[in-house]
């Protein structure tokens, strides 16, 4: 036993995050448009395998929410039997990137680009999960989901079976809202499980006319990518969605991992080391044909909660879910969609970062304004372009920040003028910074006060210079530069 001193715990918290992975497993598969053992497959995969290797100690890996609209579009346009090839792809690229210490670069990424990509998948699943909460076909595109909801409101309203679907999703929502409000004994099992368990037992008693899980079998759900999979890697459209796939994948799951380092007091998150554990998770994952993998912080959270103290509770909690899918796969069968796209609602709903935009708009407005049109370019175009829109908002963001300049110029009528340069000086505000100067006066003496600069840069530099060299050359005394 002091071998595995830590074994009771992690047993007891594998279970708990056994329980809540199961119906998210499901959830997202089903909302990626693949067939929900995918789903399982690479749950297992983020236990057994991702769960044994270093990096993060505590945090669980799996199929993730965040990752559902970017599939279910990836699925649309190449098909399934692509699905395989492109995580394989993604996997070895996060392998390569935590070779070459990147992994550490992802925490660079701006906390609004990253809070505006989930406010954005988050909106896109309740669109989408309302669609199948009342068993309809949901739209393609993020922006005609939110366009079409009043029309399937209405097509909703005038059907019975549409009606019935409709309250059981609604009714899943609010046993999850509800649960966390119930004595804690009875929150020891997890709301989600709790939610899928009440409706397929009100599915079984009532029979009510909902569709529920379309069961192919674990074995049968397995489809490594053939050569022709692979050979579709060659186009421009499928590179993109690798290089999505690795970038969301990436930074979520280093996010995640910063989040649950703030949890406990364990061992912190060695950022290359757990990019490639991500890799080799999704690289298992696509020579299955399984859905991609990421941190999940809903397991993560759950698992510390739980009281987990080192990888071995991850790594049963794979153990019980490869149980689940081989002995119970006729399990799966009875769980009503309505409950699933309930569960996805309300994980869709906490991906919006509501609080935090409020704090942002209150003290910085321009990271706000950044998130705000991340989500909005996630809903409007796609993930993977929206993504790059707020990174390139962020960059530009950061480089007016970087070149905020400020000139006071002090004029007492008799004397030198004294201007005080204050702020970065850099290239990118250079002609600001020589059309000031330049409409000094020529016929009076200038001070010009540089001490007031955080950064010179080696253009700024030269072309001060320069100008005090014309200026002084107007027979008036020569321009006394003070540098910092």
């Amino acid at each position: 036993m002091t071998k595995y001193p830590y074994l009771r715990q992690d047993f007891a918290a594998s279970v708990v995050v056994f329980l809540v992975a199961v119906p998210l497993c499901v959830g997202v598969a089903v909302a990626s448009g693949v067939p929900a053992e995918l789903g399982l497959i690479t749950g297992i995969v983020g236990g057994i395998v991702t769960g044994l290797l270093p990096g993060s100690s505590l945090q669980v890996s799996g199929p993730a929410a965040g990752m559902t609209v970017l599939v279910y579009e990836a699925v649309t346009e190449f098909g399934l039997p692509v699905l395989g090839a492109l995580v394989l792809a993604a996997g070895l690229l996060q392998l390569v990137m935590g070779a070459l210490k990147l992994g550490r670069w992802f925490r660079a990424i701006s906390v609004s680009v990253v809070e505006g990509m989930l406010a954005g998948i988050g909106l896109v699943i309740i669109a989408g999960q309302l669609y199948a909460a009342a068993g309809m076909k949901a739209p393609t595109s993020g922006i005609e989901k939110i366009a079409g909801l009043p029309e399937a409101v209405v097509l909703a309203v005038g059907s019975t079976t549409a009606l019935a679907s409709v309250a059981m999703g609604a009714a899943t929502i609010a046993v999850m809202v509800s649960w966390k409000r119930l004595p804690e004994k009875v929150r020891a099992v997890p709301g989600a499980l709790a939610a899928v368990a009440l409706a397929t037992l009100a599915t079984l008693a009532f029979d009510p006319p909902v569709s529920t899980v379309e069961v192919n079998g674990l074995i049968d759900s397995i489809q490594p990518p053939g050569a022709g999979a692979f050979a579709e890697l060659a186009s421009p459209a499928v590179i993109g969605t690798v290089l999505a796939f690795t970038l969301i994948a990436s930074a979520e799951s280093l996010f995640s991992a910063a989040a649950v380092d703030r949890l406990h007091d364990g061992p912190r998150t060695r950022y290359d080391k757990e990019l490639m554990a991500q890799g080799a998770g999704n690289a298992v994952c696509g020579v299955l044909g399984a859905l991609p993998m990421t941190a999940v912080i809903v397991r993560s959270s759950a698992n510390v909660q739980a009281g987990a103290r080192t990888k071995a509770s991850r790594v049963l909690h794979g153990l019980w879910l490869l149980l689940f899918a081989a002995l119970l796969p006729s399990a799966l069968a009875l769980i009503p969609l309505p409950a699933l796209a309930g569960i996805l609602v309300h994980a869709g709903w906490k991906l919006i970062p509501f609080r935090q935009l409020v704090t942002m708009w209150r003290d910085h407005r321009g990271e706000a304004l950044i998130l705000v049109v991340t989500a909005a370019a996630i809903v409007g175009v796609n993930m993977f372009e929206g993504v790059l829109i707020g990174l390139a908002l962020s960059v530009a963001k950061t480089a007016w920040e970087a070149s905020h300049l400020k000139l006071e110029v002090i004029d007492k009528g008799a004397g030198p003028i004294q201007a005080h340069l204050s702020g970065n000086a850099t290239f990118l505000r250079l002609p600001k910074i020589l059309d000031s100067l330049e409409a000094l006066p020529q016929d009076r003496p200038i001070e010009l006060d540089l001490s007031g600069l955080h950064h010179l840069d080696h253009a700024c530099r030269t072309a001060l210079e320069s100008w005090a060299e014309r200026h002084s050359a107007s027979g008036t005394d020569p321009v006394k530069v003070t540098i910092p």
